[in-house]
């Protein structure tokens, strides 16, 4: 019969280890920790340990930045009356140290909290593993804001070399879905702060990525907050804005336009069955082709591939 370890210690794993041989704790009269790793557990992953708070630590991967003191003080008080249920999870790193793959704001409240110890799950993962259970985790628990997910998935991208695909596939969610959250990241910085500090919602934000100039970003910021538009509202303002900038556009072009140039133009409309504008420019020129989603531009790039 398999003997129940769980919430016993190392002793229960590491029969080499006396659990009252900390002479010097007895001496000063201080409390033995009874989990003072004094041998290399390499072996021992997929168990449950009850692990010294200050031999774990932090994530250097975790892509939360942000702790609210007062739900970390919440948490600290239920630990202190119940104990931790969830044992967080951690890798183990050599020399008796181990690092935290997920579970910080569990740590830090068992920190604040006093507790020596606290019941962690070892796992033997690599960066790139540690990454993702630390951005899969938060996400699952909707603690991250938008900024912080965008920012995951580039970590992703940039230090696991996966593709959007397979970001998406790792974290649960659509293509469509990672692209529109990374986006945010071209938001210029006072959107990005509005966005992180919950003055508007994701919504806001992606409409006001279409915005090409910050000054008109800034304007519709300010109709937001002092008039608390709906993401619906602030969308028709930005179509308005769109509107006003197309026949702006239309104007000048007209000034310049030849009947041939408008005639390709035409044609491009049709082929590409979008919105094209041409604008001379000198001897040159310029030919703006709009799109409307991701998917669109894959059918565009589809069209020109084809063409060429």
């Amino acid at each position: 019969m398999t003997k129940k370890v769980l919430g016993r210690g190392l002793g229960a794993f590491f029969p080499e280890y006396n659990e009252d041989n900390d002479d010097e704790g007895k001496k000063s009269g201080t409390k033995n920790t009874k989990t003072a790793i004094p041998i290399e557990p390499v072996d021992k992953v997929n168990v449950v340990l009850d692990i010294p708070v200050n031999h774990i630590r932090a994530n250097p991967h975790q892509p939360r930045k942000d702790f609210n003191r007062e739900s970390l003080d919440e948490l600290a008080g239920s630990i202190k009356k119940h104990g931790l249920i969830q044992p967080i999870t951690v890798r183990y790193i050599g020399e008796k140290r181990f690092e935290l793959i997920s579970g910080e704001r569990r740590l830090r409240a068992s920190k604040l909290a006093g507790a020596e110890e606290i019941p962690s799950y070892v796992r033997e993962v690599n960066d790139e593993q540690m990454i993702a259970f630390a951005l899969i985790e938060n996400i699952q628990r909707e603690q991250l804001n938008p900024l912080e997910i965008a920012m995951g998935y580039q970590r992703l991208m940039e230090e696991c070399s996966y593709t959007q695909g397979e970001v998406a596939e790792r974290v649960g969610k659509n293509r469509s879905t990672v692209t529109n959250m990374m986006r945010l990241l071209q938001l210029p910085d006072f959107l990005q702060a509005a966005l992180r500090d919950e003055k508007i919602s994701t919504g806001h934000a992606r409409a006001l990525i279409s915005v090409e100039k910050e000054s008109d970003q800034k304007d519709i910021l300010k109709k937001i907050l002092n008039k608390s538009l709906s993401v619906r509202q602030t969308e028709k303002v930005v179509r308005a804005l769109s509107t006003k900038d197309d026949q702006s556009e239309r104007q000048k072009s007209k000034k310049t336009d030849s009947p041939f140039l408008n005639q390709i133009e035409k044609q491009l409309r049709n082929n590409l069955s979008t919105k094209v504008n041409i604008r001379q420019k000198g001897d040159g020129g310029e030919i703006r082709i709009e799109y409307y989603s991701n998917d669109d531009l894959e059918r565009l790039l589809e069209i020109l591939d084809e063409e060429h």
